[in-house]
């Protein structure tokens, strides 16, 4: 007699709004832990109370004034960079697309170093707003994407031309931006050599807030672009039949990535690596998911960037080092990895 054999249930996998939550969840207790720790460390409740309107003076002027202003860039910043990131590599069907590498970065840097040279008197003092400077790296950097875009021409969806030709405009963009940092003043120099590293630790409350209020629009036209993500992953052949104009649309997701990454690097820098390793680790998480993969991306950018300035803050204190130096650091071998793996499947 044979003894009956039980079949075991397969074990379900969480689901990505699950996966979502818990995400969500880190991201809270990532950014309490930024407020928390530095060169004094103030427990969570203590930050809870503060936050809520009380707590004492000492700690109301660390938290609100010193702490809470980086992480609060950090969460945009990353975010915004990792959000446009998500929407290049889908759009060009190449997880090796990111702003950085497309030049949309150091376009930006060099829109603001321009804008500083150009706005600026003879005490090296900025002669019109500082709110006008979103809109000089919003400029440079879609002068960089439109020059990838232009040059590789009717090859446009080639991941190999927008590589080349990405890789070319950033080049000389960094080129002609360390040119205007060696002719111009000291002070042109010093702020240039911030946004080149990416740092978070010097900006304020007012630039956080037209930060804020320039990734709205942006942020919508996002959620616009968004609903025609997937036919925008087939060939250009097969998404026309349905009705997508590619080439119009192609334009408006590269504009839209740029003035992402370009409201967020004019303030933070030209922070690396975020826009290509966040998609690839939500995809992980959530598959190829339209909106738990635009959420899961802007939230894991948003952490990378918070994580690597609190543990810089944590591990090289008191002195301030750039928090893009260790999203460089981490980022640049692991697009080494992808850049030899996708060449190794391609013979």
């Amino acid at each position: 007699m044979t003894m009956p054999t039980l079949a075991l249930a397969p074990r379900r996998m969480p689901g990505r709004w699950t996966i979502l939550a818990i995400v969500a969840a880190l991201f809270v207790l990532l950014g309490l832990a930024g407020i928390g720790f530095g060169s004094t460390w103030i427990p969570l409740d203590r930050v809870a109370t503060i936050l809520l309107g009380g707590g004492e003076r000492t700690d109301r002027l660390i938290v609100l004034s010193l702490r809470l202003p980086r992480v609060a860039a950090a969460m945009l910043a990353g975010g915004a960079i990792a959000l446009a990131g998500y929407q290049l590599q889908r759009i060009t069907r190449n997880e090796l697309a990111s702003p950085g590498v497309l030049g949309v970065v150091d376009g930006a840097a060099l829109g603001v170093v321009l804008f500083m040279a150009i706005f600026s008197d003879e005490s090296n003092a900025l002669v019109v707003p500082v709110a006008w400077q979103p809109l000089a790296a919003a400029l440079g950097a879609l002068g960089a994407i439109a020059l990838v875009f232009i040059l590789s021409g009717r090859q446009a969806s080639s991941a190999i031309r927008l590589l080349l030709f990405g890789i070319a405009i950033a080049a000389a963009a960094k080129a002609l931006t360390t040119i205007f940092m060696l002719v111009g003043p000291i002070y042109q120099a010093s702020q240039a050599a911030r946004w080149l590293a990416g740092a978070v630790n010097e900006v304020n409350w007012g630039e956080i807030q037209i930060m804020a209020i320039c990734l709205v629009p942006a942020l919508l036209l996002a959620a616009l672009l968004a609903r025609h993500l997937p036919p925008a992953d087939l060939d250009d052949v097969s998404a026309q039949g349905i009705g997508l104009n590619v080439p119009v649309y192609r334009i408006l997701v590269f504009a839209n990535a740029a003035l992402l990454t370009a409201i967020a690097v004019s303030f933070v820098g030209g922070v690396g690596f975020i826009g290509l390793i966040a998609p690839h680790l939500a995809r992980l998480l959530v598959g190829r998911a339209r909106l738990a993969g635009m959420l899961v991306t802007a939230l894991v950018g948003a952490m990378m960037l918070m994580g690597a300035d609190l543990l810089i803050r944590v591990a090289f204190s008191p002195i301030e080092v750039p928090a893009g130096t260790l999203t460089a650091i981490l980022g640049a071998p692991y697009f080494l990895f992808l850049l030899m793996r996708k060449d190794k499947a391609n013979g």
